[in-house]
Order: structure tokens, then sequence, then C-alpha cells
């Protein structure tokens, strides 16, 4: 085994860990049959504070994470970005990480069949576990601070990840444990194509 290899495996073996924890939440939440009280906790606070200016912040992250902004434009103008900076690579595990991710998340969904909040404010029947728009946030954020090595790349993706789990509870589109599983499973999709692709990374200009 190469020194590449054993150089990758504690990164892979975490990734591989945080999906186990995703897969093993989900499966926890469906056996209860009921809400963990942090859930309802958190979603009584959330109904309590809400107002207009904040539901209208909240609309505008549910557009920029989710439907075709997110499925479409955001994976196509990331990878295009990067062919032009000759990255080729780099576009390709953008792409990757993000469709892969989402299927996952879709297929939790329909496996576990959360029930989402009644509190919810927008017309939505799909499953609630996880999170789709956290898990995207996730990918994005992970997958960009991992290519771009900048820790401004960095912070702007946490922010952005709380951000936008903070506005899917308080749409009532997701408990707060869906938006926990969503940024686990976004980020370790993102490491686990990070480290498939990290030998044809490396040869990238700009890349380390």
């Amino acid at each position: 085994m190469s020194d590449a290899s054993l150089g990758r495996r504690p990164y892979v073996v975490g990734a591989l860990v945080a999906v186990l924890l995703v897969a093993g939440l989900g499966m926890v939440l469906a056996l209860r049959g009921k809400e963990p009280a942090f859930d309802l906790a958190w979603m009584a606070e959330i109904v309590a504070h809400r107002g207009t200016g904040w539901e209208l912040v909240s609309r505008v992250f549910d557009v920029l994470g989710g439907g075709w902004f997110a499925i479409l434009v955001v994976p196509i103008g990331v990878a295009v970005a990067f062919v032009f900076a000759h990255r080729p690579w780099s576009a390709l595990a953008f792409v990757l990480a993000s469709a892969v991710a989402a299927l996952g998340c879709q297929l939790l969904k329909v496996a576990f069949g959360r029930a989402r909040p009644e509190e919810i404010l927008l017309p939505l029947d799909n499953g609630s576990f996880p999170s789709g728009h956290v898990t995207n946030a996730a990918v994005i954020a992970v997958t960009l601070g991992l290519l771009l090595h900048r820790a401004w790349v960095w912070v702007a993706g946490v922010v952005y990840v709380i951000a936008m789990a903070l506005s899917r509870t308080y749409l009532g589109a997701h408990w707060l444990s869906d938006t926990l599983g969503g940024a686990l499973l976004g980020a370790a999709v993102a490491v686990l194509v990070y480290c498939l692709l990290l030998p044809k990374l490396r040869r990238e200009p700009l890349a380390r």
C-alpha cells in the first residue's frame, strides 16, 4: 500500500463512520415512534420567535439550497469555473460529490420516511430525514474547502451550513436532528470523493 493511500485512510475511515452515524441516527429516529425532546424543544423555540423578516431570509435560503438552483446552477457554475481555471478534476470532484450526496440523501429519506414537523410553512411531503438543503450546503462547503485550501472558504462554508440549518428549522421544514444528519452526510461524501480523486487533484495547478 502506498504512502498516499495510508495518508488518506484516516479521512476515509472518518467519513465512513459519519455515514454510519447518519444511518444509525435515522434508524433510531424511525424506531422511536415519537420525536426526541430536543427536537420538540427547538421547534417550540423557533415557532415562538417567528417573524416576517426572518421568514423572508429563510425563504431565500430555501431557493439557494434546493430545487433547480442547487441541482443544476451551482454544480454546473462551479464546475465551469474550475474548468476555466484549468482544474478539470476539481470540476469533476465537485459535480460528483454533489450528485452522490443528493442521491444518498433521497435514498435515506425514502428508507426512513420520517414525518416533517406540523409547523412547516412549505408545501413538502417527502421524508424529513436527513435535510437535503443542509446536505447540499455541507457538500459544497467541505468540497470547496478541500479544493481551494483557503481559511476564509472554510469559515464561509461553516457559516453557510449553520445558516441553512437554522433556515430549515425556522420554516418548519425539518427537525433539528434532520439538519445534523444532513451536515454529516454532506461532509462525509465530500471527503470520500476528494480522497478518491486525490491523486489526480494533486497534479492540478494551485492544488496542494
